[in-house]
């Protein structure tokens, strides 16, 4: 004979004041003691023994999420378990924060550098913060949509990333889970079936490059750079002189610097390719150098506003944007080489080892033994004469 559910009425619980239990069906009950406070249980057998096991008050545990509770420890039961062994169980499930930890903690030797586990852990950290305690199970569609909306269309390469992110780190999770032998809901964070329904699909980029100034606008740029004050205009203006990108720049530290040789140079683990590059500095990167070292304050050449850590990873995209300026740092690379191509003679090899591409077949590569320094140094020089002409 099929039981009979849901005999409770939400409004009517308000008025039950008789002490005892009050059946909802399907072993749910509702206790009112003699004090008038009024909790949920649920009673069941196991093993020929009356067992209870408390739900939670009604004043944090309403109607229908008590019945929620109650079909879940039906199912226990339907699947030869004791529902208060999976709540002993449940305690022990990792929150979100903690398998973000372990996650990279195992996976941070596959990756190429520290820095990459750094993206991971700030990502996670900073967009995810309120993923952060939750316990793995806990975690729904709609949290995971709560994290990613207010970025979703603002930085959609940011937002993806950061799903990929959740989805793997919840993917650890629920294998952790389910060797508890406890249920386990689909990822949360997935996308095919799931989140797809739920935001826009990513805008993909339209254009193939992102956003430079033409070389001949840079000049121009330098002199309204040299008005600003701060250490972010003095790291984009580095970055400028040297052709390398943000992030090489941002990590910079003084161990990398050889100011005798004037030369920078960047460690594998630092670089898009893994592999070191000598950078010659010119004059007036020399001079951004020395002028740095003069206001050392920790490892890092170019510092944040907490000196044990570098410039954030927006504060030069942040210095360009409030200059009105319609291009990105990494845009620079473009105007460099566009200026090498229209107005010099040097090699395109000698342009492409500039900025640290990789130039020739396998073969070719494994004869060159050189990184041509001293003739990109000649080029970097001759950067610096053009874009400093009508800069003071």
């Amino acid at each position: 004979m099929a039981r009979t559910l849901g005999k409770l009425k939400a409004i009517n619980i308000q008025r039950l004041t008789k002490p005892g239990r009050h059946s909802d069906g399907g072993n749910l009950y509702l206790v009112v003691d003699k004090s008038g406070a009024k909790r949920w249980v649920f009673l069941f057998r196991k093993d020929g023994k009356l067992r209870e096991m408390g739900l939670g008050g009604l004043t944090r545990v309403p109607l229908a999420q008590a019945r929620l509770k109650a079909e879940e420890c039906r199912h226990a039961l339907g699947r030869g378990e004791n529902p208060l062994d999976l709540r002993r169980l449940a305690t022990k499930v990792p929150t979100f924060g903690e398998m973000v930890d372990e996650y990279i903690a195992v996976k941070k030797d596959e990756w190429r550098n520290a820095k990459h586990a750094a993206q991971w852990e700030t990502t996670l950290t900073v967009h995810a913060a309120a993923l952060g305690p939750r316990k793995i199970t806990d975690i729904t569609t709609e949290d995971v949509k709560a994290v990613l909306s207010p970025i979703w269309i603002k930085t959609p390469e940011t937002a993806s990333r950061l799903r990929g992110r959740i989805e793997k780190v919840m993917g650890a999770g629920l294998v952790k889970v389910k060797r508890m032998n406890l249920p386990v809901r689909d990822n949360p964070a997935r996308w095919k079936d799931n989140l797809e329904h739920e935001l826009p699909r990513p805008k993909k980029l339209t254009q193939g490059h992102l956003k430079a100034l033409p070389f001949d606008e840079v000049p121009g740029f330098m002199k309204k750079l040299h008005l600003q004050e701060g250490v972010s205009p003095k790291a984009l203006e580095f970055l400028i002189l040297t052709a390398t990108r943000s992030g090489e720049i941002r990590g910079a530290l003084w161990s990398e610097i050889d100011l005798e040789a004037k030369v920078w140079t960047i460690p594998g683990d630092r670089m898009k390719m893994g592999k070191e590059h000598r950078v010659p500095l010119s004059p007036r990167a020399v001079g951004i150098i020395e002028s740095m070292k003069q206001q050392q304050v920790s490892d890092y050449v170019f510092p944040g506003s907490k000196k044990e850590k570098p410039l954030s990873d927006m504060s030069l995209v942040a210095l360009m944007r409030r200059m009105k300026v319609d291009a990105v740092p990494h845009g620079f690379r473009s105007s460099f080489r566009d200026w090498c191509g229209e107005c010099t003679d040097f090699p395109r090899e000698i342009a492409e080892q500039a900025l640290a591409h990789s130039v020739g077949d396998a073969v070719e590569q494994a004869y060159r033994r050189g990184d041509a320094l001293e003739k990109r140094r000649k080029l970097m020089d001759a950067w610096e004469g053009y874009i400093v002409k009508t800069t003071p």
